[in-house]
């Protein structure tokens, strides 16, 4: 039994919350199941209807959509937010200039997981002895760690480190990456916006992950945790338990 929790906070210091997200573990459409974290970018209004817009023409994408792979779904759905998303921008002008991150993820029955993402959404797989980043984040600070330029301790206060690089609406073409997961028994899936991962080391993140409480209780601990270490930004989490019948 695939067992879930999901939760947004606008954090202590914005007067919107432009993270979004959507759980679902009943079938849409062609997909087991559907799990989105959007973070969106733009001024005044446009952030919160940039995500909130995304994950909508995603979600319609997915129940209309004919195909039976999982990968191609995914993909599609992000392509067609992309496009409304220029559209609507195009059409008006408080919505100029914005986009949003999305992560997403469906957990197939043989317990794998199918990933799509753009921008700096993550995703995380925890068990008690670690915690893996699946995603890689579409940001200039990461291009500059992958380079060599800068180490991790370096990356996480540097000043460019809320440049990204890739975001839904950004460009009239988008490219996704995709993962494909193998989950094993005891392992903890977690999707999140940076505005956990900026407030929150891996290790800390991966403590709460650890510990004995219901999923829910280590969902609102990351909220809390965040909050706690400044709160900078709105906070998106889903966490997911697949073996949750089986502990």
């Amino acid at each position: 039994m695939l067992r879930t929790f999901s939760i947004t906070d606008i954090g202590k210091r914005r007067k919107l919350n432009q993270d979004y997200v959507f759980a679902s573990e009943k079938p849409l459409g062609n997909l087991p199941n559907i799990f989105i974290v959007a973070d969106g970018m733009g001024g005044h209004n446009a952030g919160d209807y940039a995500s909130k817009y995304a994950v909508e023409t995603i979600k319609k994408e997915i129940e209309d959509s004919f195909e039976k792979n999982p990968v191609k779904i995914l993909g599609k759905a992000i392509e067609s937010a992309n496009s409304h998303i220029r559209k609507k921008a195009m059409e008006e002008e408080r919505l100029r200039g914005m986009g949003t991150t999305v992560v997403m993820a469906t957990c197939l029955k043989d317990k794998y997981l199918e990933v799509a993402n753009v921008g700096d959404s993550r995703l995380y797989v925890a068990n008690d002895r670690e915690i893996r980043q699946i995603t890689r984040d579409h940001s200039l600070v990461e291009e500059m760690v992958r380079r060599g330029g800068i180490d991790r301790k370096e990356a996480r206060s540097h000043p460019d480190k809320n440049i990204i690089t890739r975001a839904v609406g950004a460009e009239d073409t988008i490219l996704a990456d995709f993962f494909d997961v193998e989950l094993k028994p005891g392992d903890i899936v977690l999707m999140c916006s940076d505005g956990l991962t900026n407030m929150l080391e891996d290790e800390e993140i991966h403590m709460i992950l650890s510990s004995q409480e219901s999923v829910e209780k280590k969902g609102e601990e990351l909220v809390k945790a965040a909050n706690d270490n400044g709160g900078r930004d709105n906070i998106a989490v889903i966490l997911m338990e697949p073996f949750a019948d089986e502990e």
